[in-house]
């Protein structure tokens, strides 16, 4: 048996999980996980359904798939979960979520292929290379920013990978780069949105007096940190603790976020709805 996973989206209507669950009893799959939402303000419908299908029957599946498409106007994936999600990885000079990422994935508990790292700048390199994976040093200036991109596209083809994660990347990407990869780009920020944006977030923090302090995994769009949430990590905090120890918690929070945030994805449990993202834990 093969395993799938089906993903899909459309206007809600009656029998649209009966149309699809028939679908796939009538090719002898076998139901392992079903999920499913609709949304009442934008009147679309979110299913992902997770199957096993007798060897061979992936052609079937598709084309079965898009007969429904044209019933209900589906918008719809078909993922083998034999084919492990490819990961581009992205870095500045903070290494504390690379090095979370590729933990997790030489362990076992992110099950994806980190197929390569780049970075503007070089202190990355020894970490990455003990891993084993490739490292891609392309510094990058105001003027050279449209090649330096245009590096990294091409970094994306050689490698074909299916995901960029920016891994504490401090840059910000331009538009045209944000066009290209549409819900392909994953980012991490500290929770302080739209409070705390620019130079020192946990320095402005401290001096407010949060109480609250966290990390924001989102998909990246061309309006800067203001893409679809994937995920969110909260810590609380008091008084007795100053700028670098709120920085060490919310180090914490980043990991835990974009973990989750890569992995969810990696088994296609995020769609996209608008704005925000519909997630099934």
């Amino acid at each position: 048996m093969s395993e799938y996973v089906l993903t899909l989206s459309c206007p809600d209507r009656p029998g649209i999980v009966a149309a699809v669950s028939g679908a796939l009893a009538q090719r002898e799959c076998n139901i392992l996980e079903s999920q499913q939402f609709g949304d009442r303000s934008t009147g679309r419908f979110f299913l992902r359904i997770q199957f096993e299908a007798p060897e061979g029957l992936d052609d079937a599946l598709r084309e079965a798939f898009g007969a429904l498409a044209g019933e209900f106007a589906l918008d719809w994936n078909l993922h083998d979960r034999a084919v492990r999600s490819r990961v581009l990885i992205l870095v500045s000079k903070y290494g504390h979520c690379l090095n979370d990422l590729l933990y997790r994935q030489r362990s076992g508990l992110l099950d994806v292929d980190i197929v390569a790292v780049a970075s503007n700048h070089p202190d990355m390199r020894p970490l990455t290379q003990s891993y084993g994976i490739d490292y891609h040093h392309l510094p990058v200036t105001p003027e050279t920013r449209a090649a330096q991109e245009a590096e990294i596209l091409a970094l994306v083809e050689h490698y074909q990978a299916d995901l960029v994660v920016l891994a504490r990347y401090m840059q910000v990407l331009s538009d045209d780069f944000c066009a290209k990869l549409p819900g392909r780009v994953i980012n991490i920020h500290h929770s302080f949105l739209p409070s705390f944006k620019g130079a020192r977030p946990y320095h402005q923090a401290h001096q407010r007096g949060v109480k609250l302090i966290g990390a924001t995994a989102h998909y990246v769009t061309p309006r800067l940190d203001e893409g679809p949430i994937i995920e969110q990590e909260v810590a609380r905090v008091d008084h007795t603790q100053g700028p670098e120890e709120l920085m060490a918690v919310g180090r914490d929070m980043e990991c835990l976020a974009l973990a989750r945030a890569v992995r969810w994805h990696a088994e296609h449990r995020v769609l996209l709805n608008a704005e925000r993202t519909v997630v099934f834990r």
